[in-house]
Order: C-alpha cells, then structure tokens, then sequence
C-alpha cells in the first residue's frame, strides 16, 4: 500500500538518497517521506550513520628483517551532510580504508626495530589515523579513531624473544640468589666470631675468678692455720679440683673411659705434675 500511494519510511540512524529520474534530488532523513513514483521518485539507496569497525591485519617487514603481522581497527562513519559523496564517489568503502592501512603501515614500520613497533604502537596509529581522516574526509567519511590491536610476529621469533626473556629472569635471580647467599655467610661469619669474641671473655673471667679465688683462698688458709705454707694450700686446692674433675667425668654419661693411674701416691704425683708445668709455663 506504501509503494502504491509513494510512501517510505527511513529508519534511525539511517539516511536515504533520492533521486529524480536517475539524478540526485536530496537526502532523506529518518521518518515517513512521500515519493510520486509517477512523477519520477525513487530512493537509490540507504546509508548507514553508525559507527562501522573495520579490522585489518598487513604483514610487513621491520627494520631488523623480522616480518610481523600488525592488527589495526578502524573505526569510521558517514557524515550526514556528506552522504551524497559517501554513496556516489566510493563503490567499496572498505577496500579503499585497507589500502590506505596498508599503504601507511607498511611506509612506517620497516623504518623501526622490533622492540620500537611494540613501544610505538600509538604513534603508527597516528599516522594511519592521520592518512585516513586526509583521504576519507573528502569522500564524506569520518574516522573516529583508529587502533593498533595486535602486532603478531613470526613463531619462531616470538620462541626466541620468550628464550631471550626467560635467560634475562634466570640470571637476574642467579645473581639475586648469590648476593642472599653472600649476605647469609657475612652474618654467619660475624656471629661466629662475636660468639668467640663472647666466649673468650668469658673464658678470661673465668680463669680471672680462679685466680682470685686462689688468692684468697691462700691468704684466708694462711692466716687462720698457723705452720701451714702457701705450698700447702696450693697441694690441697689441686687434690680438691683432682677430685672435682674424677667427679665431672664419672657424672658425664657419654664420656668414654679413661684410665687414670691412681694408687696412694697419686696425688702427690699430679699435684707435682701441675706444679712442675705451671713453672715450665712461666720459665717458658
């Protein structure tokens, strides 16, 4: 019924391009239009206002001889001032945005290493953003923005970086890994030596305190013993620790045995004994 009175509705979003009698007439907005058949109206086409995405993927070669595959997304649209150039100057919108893709990407990349293609990404974006708005804006097309999505180099390269990345990593923990070990001997070699710093000292007041004890011991037995020597008292101090030491060694219940010559003389003999090495000791 709509054909028959000449009537058409046109989508959102959407315009329509009439003609009269084969030639442009005007652009059509969204709604209901009346067009006389009978009078040589008719509609030519429809142009989408959307925002349309187009992805292309250009293999190319870079600076160090490496080809890649780059991904770049397109986004564009028609203007709606300009439909009449978006529908009559371009058969093939899409061929048309690729080859400028093409044209850029392969003009921009073989003039970077690998590793600049990764890291100037957004300036090869650029460009072909820039070419594009150039070429399209005069076929009534905008760019809205333009991307590169991926860039996908060979196999074998991608296994060779991975290897390159992956030795980097292990040495780097290598290195790590011996500098915690060199930390960990530096600390174990300044506390075994502060632990022996430690015990000398207290070795030294030990035998500090025998010493004074000693002395002590003397003098006390000397002046309360009428007739009794300092020789004496030293006879006795080493038959008490003689028996203090037969003591710890019976007490201890790992010690091996050890056979000690004992008999009535000997103590007298290991008290000459410890007597005669203290003198050799000092002669010494």
């Amino acid at each position: 019924m709509g054909q028959v009175l000449g009537l058409v509705q046109i989508d959102q979003s959407t315009v329509a391009i009439k003609e009269s009698f084969g030639k442009f007439d005007a652009i059509l907005e969204p709604g209901c239009h009346c067009l006389p058949w009978c009078f040589g109206k008719q509609i030519a086409g429809y142009l989408s206002l959307r925002v349309q995405q187009l992805d292309v993927r250009c293999e190319t070669k870079t600076k160090d001889n490496v080809f890649v595959n780059v991904v770049a997304s397109v986004q564009y649209r028609a203007l709606a001032d300009k439909a009449s150039d978006a529908f009559y100057r371009l058969s093939n919108t899409r061929e048309q945005i690729q080859s400028y893709v093409f044209d850029v990407i392969r003009a921009s990349v073989p003039k970077m290493n690998l590793d600049d293609v990764f890291e100037q990404k957004n300036e090869i974006a650029k460009a072909v953003e820039d070419e594009l708005e150039k070429a399209m804006s005069a076929y009534g097309y905008e760019i809205v923005q333009t991307l590169i999505v991926d860039i996908e180099p060979d196999e074998h390269v991608k296994r060779a970086m991975n290897e390159i990345n992956a030795a980097a990593r292990m040495r780097l923990a290598a290195t790590e890994k011996a500098e915690a070990e060199k930390i960990l001997q530096i600390k174990r070699a300044e506390g075994d030596a502060e632990s022996k710093y430690l015990a000398g000292l207290g070795i030294a007041r030990q035998r500090q305190a025998i010493v004074d004890g000693l002395r002590d011991s003397v003098l006390a037995f000397s002046e309360n013993v009428p007739g009794t020597s300092s020789k004496d008292v030293m006879d006795m101090v080493l038959v008490t620790q003689y028996f203090d030491t037969m003591k710890d060694i019976g007490a201890t219940s790992k010690t091996s045995a050890v056979f000690i010559p004992h008999g009535p003389g000997a103590v007298k003999d290991i008290a000459s004994q410890i007597r005669d090495g203290q003198l050799q000791a000092k002669m010494g």
